[in-house]
């Protein structure tokens, strides 16, 4: 268990097992497009993070674990040497300026495009069902196509490229590594009745449909140990097109399977980018009780409710997403209650420093 005073203060460091964090603010994964040729993270990428790194916590942009697990462009990877060379030039500016960094690792499924496949192959899933939406594509925002549904006997290879991505994140000098189970992508795919219509041993029952994601995480504890394994789950979004019939039974039974398996459960507490309150009369913060270890809250937190949240013990830590992005001094600002800059929304994705390192500090 996590070991914290009471009340817990935002501000404080925190400590689980022999993760110690300088304070219980993360900087939330925020894909920004501007990896290199090859999916590389580059120089401005290391200076980005560097900026941030006075969170207690930085989790990195979603990478992919395989060329299949692509969905937008200009993405980083971690399943290639000049990846890992890159990402080893952040995580040491990272240590270098006091912080402490994991990877997401990431496979959008169907949420991408043949244009972002290897051979312009279709995109995978776990039943052959379209997302309504559009992928990042050199050619700009396309529709999605229907995906392939991924046979049986390929399963053990997406769980093999998630232990390969592990140790490779090893080799990069990560302190750990997310796996990122929300917002429609794969594993999230696999866990909703929605995008999941399996017949096999990975659909059907709330055991079936968590299977691979349980599978997934336990390949990546062979790796890394409990307390530098978060996984990332959104039980109540319905992002990229995602959702379930009865989500309450299918993320207790999910968060409780975590529960003393992984140090960090990052719950997206309500609708992705969204209200908190999705309307469905279920808690947001409904998985706090299922989950014994430490609790990651994200989702719309500013600085009062954050202090509160802590406060009351209804978080370990909590995740600042957009604010990080214009505000490489996040921490000192929250922590004087300074005003924050304005986020440039047009910035957002691709490009270069503009919006990007080139936010001011106070």
């Amino acid at each position: 268990m996590p070991t914290q005073t009471t009340p817990a203060d935002l501000f404080q460091p925190f400590t689980s097992g022999e993760l110690k964090l300088a304070n219980r603010i993360v900087m939330a994964p925020l894909t920004r497009s501007r990896a290199l040729a090859g999916d590389i993270p580059g120089p401005l990428t290391v200076e980005y993070y560097r900026q941030r790194a006075s969170a207690g916590l930085l989790i990195s942009e979603a990478s992919q674990v395989s060329p299949q697990g692509k969905g937008y462009i200009q993405t980083p990877g971690i399943y290639s040497a000049g990846q890992i060379a890159g990402w080893r030039q952040v995580t040491d500016a990272v240590h270098a300026a006091g912080g402490k960094i994991f990877i997401q690792l990431w496979h959008v499924g169907r949420i991408s495009h043949p244009d972002l496949q290897p051979g312009g192959a279709l995109p995978v899933a776990p039943s052959a069902i379209k997302a309504e939406g559009t992928a990042f594509t050199g050619k700009g925002m396309v529709a999605l196509e229907t995906p392939r549904a991924l046979e049986l006997a390929e399963l053990p290879g997406i769980v093999a490229d998630y232990r390969r991505a592990a140790e490779n994140a090893k080799a990069a000098g990560f302190d750990g590594v997310e796996i990122h189970a929300a917002n429609g992508y794969l594993l999230d795919q696999f866990l909703r009745d929605k995008s999941n219509q399996r017949s096999d041993a990975y659909g059907g029952s709330i055991e079936n449909r968590a299977r691979l994601l349980l599978e997934v995480t336990d390949a990546v504890l062979e790796v890394w140990a409990k307390e530098r394994v978060a996984v990332r789950l959104s039980p109540l979004s319905t992002f990229n097109d995602i959702d379930d019939s009865d989500p309450v039974p299918l993320f207790t039974y999910v968060a409780q399977q975590l529960s003393g398996r992984v140090g960090i459960l990052h719950a997206i507490e309500g609708a992705t980018g969204g209200p908190r309150d999705t309307g469905r009369g279920i808690a947001p913060d409904f998985l706090r009780q299922h989950f014994a270890s430490t609790y990651l809250a994200n989702n719309g937190y500013t600085r009062e409710l954050a202090i509160d949240t802590l406060a009351a013990g209804h978080a370990d830590l909590i995740a600042f997403g957009r604010p990080f992005i214009a505000n490489p001094d996040l921490v000192e600002r929250l922590r004087r209650n300074a005003p924050l800059n304005e986020l440039d929304a047009s910035t957002l994705y691709g490009g270069d420093e503009h919006g990007y390192t080139d936010y001011p500090t106070l």
